[in-house]
């Protein structure tokens, strides 16, 4: 799943030569208010291969325009949201995840481990959710966080030395998984099953539509894979964007030059940043 975050001084940095319309349309967007204070918006690509660089340009001029980058999470914050995801992913002691599931559930999921040569007492003691981040982790479809977007951006604000802070905080980023229900749990579980995984499109529709700016086939993709768990799709992307929404107002209205990227799904459809955004009034650009 696909996992899936500004601007003063632009027009100092940002063209340097390029007429907009020569430019490709990219997954970067300028927002402008009422008092003409700018934010740009990233959807991103959480992970990576070595062979999808250079990612599109527009990430890199948004950042050079910008004085403060603003992530879903601040990377200096992830550590802790790792460990306390890690905590809560285990059941306290005589508890385990075949009282939680369905028994079908359960059987389908001893099987795959039996495959993979894992025994059950490697897997029982973890909440469905956990085994369905582990199952769909990057690194088994050969990509990397560590070449994601977020990271590329970190590495390159740090350089610039350019304040990095986050949309929501460690507790909160982890409270999307350690709040969901035994039914909300077992439904994402279900769906790495699923063809597509919550991601209906190949891998490479869905990069080609990061690349020219469908923020909207994105939002398909992934709000498609919840069709049949609504209160779960609104939990990761929608629920979420809301929250996201007074701290971007925030951001515009201190006048300072932010850069706010977060995963590509969050920024389409009619739940979507962007349409948020719209909504209020604030006028968008797409880059």
């Amino acid at each position: 799943m696909c996992k899936a975050g500004a601007i003063s001084s632009v027009f100092a940095g940002f063209l340097i030569g390029f007429p907009v319309a020569a430019l490709p349309a990219t997954c970067v967007w300028k927002v402008t208010d009422h008092s003409n204070h700018v934010m740009y918006l990233g959807g991103s690509w959480h992970a990576l291969r070595a062979s999808d660089y250079p990612i599109p340009s527009a990430f890199n001029r948004a950042l050079d325009a910008s004085s403060r980058l603003a992530l879903e999470v601040d990377p200096n914050e992830m550590h802790a949201a790792d460990k306390s995801i890690s905590q809560a992913a285990l059941y306290p002691k005589g508890d385990s995840f075949k009282n939680h599931v369905d028994p079908r559930t359960y059987n389908y999921i001893r099987r795959l481990f039996e495959m993979l040569n894992v025994p059950e007492e490697k897997f029982v003691h973890y909440r469905p959710w956990f085994i369905a981040l582990a199952l769909q982790s990057p690194g088994n479809r050969g990509m990397s966080t560590s070449l994601g977007v977020e990271q590329f951006l970190t590495s390159r604000a740090r350089s610039q030395s350019k304040q990095i802070i986050g949309l929501e905080t460690a507790r909160e980023h982890a409270g999307v998984f350690l709040g969901l229900s035994d039914s909300q749990s077992e439904a994402l579980l279900l769906l790495t099953f699923i063809p597509g995984g919550g991601n209906n499109g190949s891998q490479a529709n869905l990069m080609n539509a990061w690349r020219n700016g469908n923020a909207d086939a994105i939002w398909h993709a992934v709000h498609d894979g919840f069709r049949d768990f609504p209160s779960l799709g609104d939990r990761i992307l929608e629920a979420r964007n809301r929250n996201w929404i007074p701290k971007m107002e925030g951001y515009l209205r201190s006048g300072q030059a932010y850069f706010v990227v977060a995963g590509a799904a969050h920024m389409g459809g009619p739940g979507g940043v962007l349409a948020l955004l719209r909504g209020r009034g604030y006028r968008i650009e797409q880059l």
